[in-house]
């Protein structure tokens, strides 16, 4: 007996007609209301209002309350290389920016100790970050570093760059990183911090990062908007 495919859902056709009218718009671009989306395609406003969410929480577009839903722009994208935030974003054509919420010493916690090679409690850097591109928040980011660092704190904000300011402060060179990705849904820090919604899909990304020596000098915990970044792993054979 033959089987049938099953139907596809009414919105989820919906949204691949939405992505093909857009497709070849400008970021920013106002597309049509729920309602004339409905009468355009023969639906329900809940399925149109259906696929724009699914849309929305993919960043193929931006709802903004009040004003209308947008043609989102283009993620930024991360390649697994050693590279910096700022290096991405600069050969993307983007301008990268820190926000400073703190730096100062704390005593690394069992975790942040074995990933550093020191003793539970012995006294690490720990810089806590947002991550901006053309000034929109896109990431959260705590690194911990070990190590003699003095007057990190402004050298990080002269130099704004972290890898520089180790480089041309420190003489420290981070040769190797080891990033392991998971995914997390956004909570209450990231709503306050990166202007999302609550559940709103997170990448959750841990850095640890080595000299030429292989000493182990970074622990960094950072938390990317999923619907504004993606992370892209390159390899030689």
């Amino acid at each position: 007996m033959e089987t049938r495919p099953a139907a596809l859902p009414k919105y989820y056709v919906l949204k691949e007609q939405i992505l093909a009218l857009i497709e070849d718009a400008a970021p920013g671009t106002l597309i049509p209301t729920e309602r004339a989306l409905a009468e355009q395609y023969s639906t329900s406003r809940t399925t149109v209002r259906q696929a724009i969410g699914e849309l929305v929480s993919e960043g193929r577009l931006d709802r903004t309350q009040g004003r209308g839903t947008f043609v989102a722009p283009p993620k930024v994208t991360h390649v697994r290389q050693l590279t910096s935030f700022s290096d991405d974003a600069a050969s993307q054509g983007l301008t990268a920016s820190a926000r400073i919420l703190d730096i100062g010493s704390v005593p690394a916690d069992p975790v942040t100790a074995r990933r550093l090679g020191l003793a539970p409690g012995a006294p690490v850097h720990r810089v806590e970050r947002i991550r901006l591109v053309n000034g929109e928040p896109l990431a959260h980011e705590t690194a911990f570093l070990a190590g003699d660092l003095p007057d990190l704190a402004h050298n990080v904000e002269v130099r704004g760059s972290l890898y520089s300011a180790l480089g041309e402060d420190y003489g420290i060179r981070i040769s190797e990183v080891e990033d392991t990705v998971e995914t997390k849904l956004a909570g209450p820090d990231e709503v306050r911090l990166l202007d999302v919604e609550m559940g709103a899909p997170m990448l959750l990304v841990h850095r640890q990062g080595f000299t030429l020596d292989g000493g182990p000098v970074e622990w960094t915990r950072s938390v990317f908007r999923g619907d504004r970044f993606r992370f892209v792993a390159r390899m030689h054979v």
